[in-house]
């Protein structure tokens, strides 16, 4: 129990500084690009965190790839669940979906 309590606040700790720096990495390039670039105003630190959370919500970002991850190894357990004929039929039918002909030489009609 005790480790886990530990554990629990070297990751606040981290997860404290990690928003830290990000937010001045942000201000710092914020006040360095954008006044000159565009003659917009400076921005304060706390400015700066609102935009890391607009960009989060705007874009989805900070999320490092974790779901990429778990739907390819989903999709990995499915397709070897697959028969030959059902791989194929899979294969058609992408191909279909995206525009192109399932042979590779083929020409678009």
């Amino acid at each position: 129990m005790n480790s886990r309590l530990v554990r629990g606040v070297k990751i606040a700790v981290i997860g404290i500084l990690a928003i830290g720096i990000f937010g001045f990495v942000v201000m710092s390039l914020w006040n360095w690009l954008v006044p000159a670039l565009f003659g917009w105003h400076t921005i304060t630190f706390w400015q700066a965190l609102g935009v890391l959370v607009l960009s989060r919500i705007l874009f989805g970002g900070f999320h490092g790839g974790r779901g990429r991850g778990h739907w390819r190894g989903r999709m990995r357990a499915r397709w070897e669940q697959m028969t030959p004929e059902e791989r194929e039929r899979f294969r058609q039918g992408m191909f279909e979906r995206c525009g192109r002909s399932a042979e590779p030489g083929a020409a678009k009609g």
